[in-house]
């Protein structure tokens, strides 16, 4: 997928690239977008709320605008406390089998910064700092942090200053990225730690991944620099990414990862695939594997231990047991003694892809107990149906559940129930963020779009 914007077609005397490395592109009025620019950012509906709400089904008293439109290959995002956007753009990503050159084409930029001067509820200005991305971004101590893949760099900011010009400082280095999962997201604590995600290698550790009844490496060598959270000092400079940092174990791939108000981390985990398709003889249905294993939501300290790749959530047991590439059965936990369980357990194959605990105050005040989960979608579902593209509100008191998780925005996949899936859909959540009046942005990957939610209450 490819981003298209007018602006890039302006005439190049007026693209500025910095020695620093940042490129901001615009049309007139410095990087102000023209009144009449053809860009579906600025033609992008206003905050009056549209009645389809952006094509988005909501609880009552909320509504759904679009913020931006056309930003490709958006990940993550954060607001600033002037209500700048940052999207990471991710650009890591190698070109997959089949792809053709113009979908899997590197962006032209590893973030890109929005700016609403008129308060209307949508981006007029636009800038892209020049570089890779990756997915992982945040806003601490002045600085603003990105995930390029193998590092985590930062850059000065003010408020003032839509995109930085300052000199990139690498905060951590030689992050292993390939193969495997890929999102290097992270979070920042006010004690200036940053934990950051470094998923797992492979499906479920296996001598052949993904191979059919091949046994599990035991243990597993990958857990040495893979499949867990790493801490670190987001203030210094030039860390290495080292074994010795690993702060939690047992995650596969926590894409999902946020500090609660009263400051413990939490992270949503990417279950593992293929039950069915490697172990037919343990699990003869597919819709066991459609089912299996739970996507959940962890409470992660220091040292903790959440079982992958030997054990798995089970659905119907609502516990961890066994992995088959360990001797599970679907039944057996004899591996998952002093594993730690999660918080929270969600159907399976639904990618959670960001975690957001909620700290404004225009929604009402039940969303302030919990969090928001953006929930990307399953691909490897069938033939059941595919599930997930929405956004659900997972309610939490004292760090356990308050009541079952409910869906808050859907919609986003824009095709009926039974033709949703991967290559149909035409949006997919993505990351998650919440601005200084509020207001709930979510990104979506596929199709480009940020949205705007807002409450009809809020002053």
């Amino acid at each position: 997928m490819t981003e298209h914007h007018p602006r890039n077609r302006c005439i190049s005397s007026l693209a500025l690239v910095l020695a620093t490395g940042l490129l901001i592109s615009a049309c007139s009025g410095g990087d102000k977008a023209p009144a009449a620019s053809t860009d579906t950012t600025a033609n992008a509906a206003t905050t009056s709320c549209p009645g389809d709400n952006a094509g988005l089904t909501l609880p009552a008293g909320f509504c759904a605008t679009v913020f931006a439109d056309s930003i490709a290959h958006g990940r993550h995002a954060v607001v600033a406390s002037n209500g700048d956007v940052y999207i990471t753009i991710e650009g890591t990503r190698p070109q997959r089998a089949g792809q053709t050159p113009s979908a899997a084409a590197t962006p032209s930029a590893s973030v890109v910064a929005l700016r609403d001067t008129n308060s209307d509820g949508r981006a007029d200005v636009i800038a892209r700092m020049a570089g890779r991305g990756n997915t992982g971004i945040g806003l601490a101590n002045g600085h603003l942090y990105v995930d390029e893949g193998t590092q985590i760099v930062r850059y000065a900011r003010a408020d003032s200053q839509l995109a930085p010009t300052a000199k990139a400082e690498v905060i951590v280095r030689n992050i292993p990225l390939d193969p495997g999962h890929r999102a290097r997201n992270f979070a920042i604590g006010s004690d200036g730690a940053l934990y950051l995600n470094v998923g797992s290698a492979t499906n479920s550790c296996q001598q052949t991944d993904r191979g059919n009844e091949s046994p599990g490496v035991d243990p597993c060598v990958e857990l040495r620099t893979r499949a867990g959270i790493w801490k670190f000092d987001a203030n210094k400079t030039n860390q290495s990414f080292t074994p010795a940092a690993r702060f939690a174990t047992g995650i596969r791939n926590g894409m999902g990862i946020a500090l609660a108000p009263d400051g413990k981390l939490y992270a949503t985990q990417h279950g593992r695939d293929q039950l069915n398709a490697n172990w037919p003889k343990i699990f003869p249905t597919t819709k066991y594997s459609a089912e299996n294993p739970a996507e959940v939501l962890l409470q992660v300290n220091a040292g903790d231990d959440f079982g992958w790749p030997y054990c798995y959530q089970a659905v119907a047991s609502k516990s961890l047991v066994d992995a088959p590439e360990y001797g599970g059965d679907g039944t057996k936990s004899a591996r998952c003694s002093g594993r730690k369980a999660p918080v929270a357990a969600y159907p399976g194959h639904w990618a959670p892809m960001s975690l957001l605990f909620y700290t404004g105050s225009s929604f009402p005040a039940k969303y302030a107990q919990g969090a928001f989960i953006a929930f990307h979608g399953s691909w490897n579902r069938a033939p059941e149906p595919q599930e997930g593209y929405r956004v659900v509100f997972q309610p939490l008191t004292n760090g356990a559940t308050n009541g079952e998780y409910e869906t808050f925005a859907d919609g986003f996949a824009g095709v009926s129930a039974a033709e949703v899936q991967p290559g149909t859909a035409k949006h997919r959540p993505t990351g998650l963020a919440s601005g200084p009046d509020g207001a709930l942005y979510v990104t979506d990957d596929l199709g480009g779009r940020v949205y705007r939610i807002t409450h009809r209450g809020a002053k």
